[in-house]
C-alpha cells in the first residue's frame, strides 16, 4: 500500500474542510500502518482522498484498535494522469477478475466495461465479485498500490449483441478502436495518447461471430504476437504497448 486512501464521509464530523481533517482507520488500512509500515505516533504517511488530492496524515494515535491521522492536503499534489482507455472485457474468471481490476486501477484505467461472451461461463455472473463493494475494494487496492486517487467506473453488460449494436458505437467514436485477438492481423501500433478503446475476450478468446460483429461497431484486430497470453496478463501488456509511459 503505496498510499492510504481515504473518503470524505469518513472524515464528516471531525473538522474535515477542503484541506485539513482527521480519520479514525480500524479496518485493513489501519492493520497494513501496524504491520507493514510499523508506524509511529508523529510519522507522516502518505494519504489520498478518494477522487480528491494527495497529501500526507501524521500518526495522532496508534493501537490494536485503531490508527488516527490527522491530514492534510493542503499541498494540492494530485493523482497521475489518467490513460485516455475504454478497456471492454469479457467477463474473465473471478478470481482472474480479482487480479485484473487491481492491474488495470493501478496501470490508470478509469472506464471498464464487462460484458459477456460465448466463451464466458454463465455461472461467472452469480460470483459475489461482481458485487459493487467487491470490486470497489479490488479497484482500491489498485489505486493504493500506483499512488492515484481517482475511482474507476465500471459497467456489466450480461447480453453481447445489445451492448455491441446498441451501446458500443458511441464509445467508439472519437477514439482509436481495437480488439485484441489471438489470430488478428494486425501487428501492435504505435504507443500514443490519443484516445482509445480496446476490447479484451475471454480465455480462448472472442469467437468469429463476436469478432466480426465487434468489426463492424468499428475494431480493428491487434495481435501481441504468436504467443497466446492469459487475460490477466495480456491486458497489462496491451497498456504498457499502446501507452507511452509516463
Amino acid at each position: 500500500m503505496n498510499l492510504i486512501l481515504v473518503e470524505a464521509g469518513e472524515l464528516k464530523g471531525q473538522g474535515f474542510s477542503d484541506s485539513v481533517g482527521r480519520v479514525r482507520l480500524t479496518d485493513r488500512r489501519a492493520d497494513h500502518i501496524r504491520d507493514v509500515h510499523k508506524a509511529q505516533v508523529d510519522d507522516l504517511l502518505k494519504v489520498g482522498l478518494l477522487n480528491g488530492s494527495i497529501g500526507q496524515g501524521r500518526v495522532v494515535s496508534i493501537d490494536q484498535e485503531a490508527v488516527e491521522l490527522a491530514l492534510d492536503f493542503s499541498s494540492g499534489h494530485l493523482a497521475p494522469e489518467p490513460l485516455p482507455v475504454v478497456l471492454v472485457l469479457a467477463l474473465p474468471r473471478p478470481k482472474m477478475l480479482r487480479r485484473i481490476l487491481q492491474a488495470s486501477a493501478s496501470m490508470g484505467v478509469k472506464e471498464i466495461w464487462i460484458i459477456h461472451s460465448y466463451r464466458v461461463d454463465k455461472s461467472y455472473w452469480s460470483s459475489p465479485l461482481l458485487d459493487e463493494e467487491s470490486m470497489l475494494l479490488q479497484l482500491k487496492l489498485g489505486l493504493e498500490q500506483a499512488g492515484d486517487t481517482l475511482m474507476p467506473t465500471i459497467h456489466l453488460r450480461k447480453r453481447f449483441k445489445p451492448f455491441v449494436e446498441d451501446e458500443l458505437p458511441s464509445l467508439v467514436q472519437g477514439r482509436q478502436a481495437w480488439v485484441a485477438h489471438p489470430y488478428g492481423s494486425d501487428a501492435t501500433p504505435t504507443a500514443t495518447d490519443q484516445p482509445t478503446l480496446i476490447a479484451v475476450g475471454p480465455e480462448g478468446g472472442f469467437i468469429p461471430y463476436e469478432v466480426d460483429k465487434l468489426k463492424e461497431a468499428g475494431l480493428q484486430p491487434l495481435t501481441l504476437g504468436r504467443r497466446i497470453l492469459r487475460v490477466e496478463t495480456a491486458i497489462p501488456v496491451l497498456l504498457a504497448r499502446l501507452f507511452p509511459v509516463s
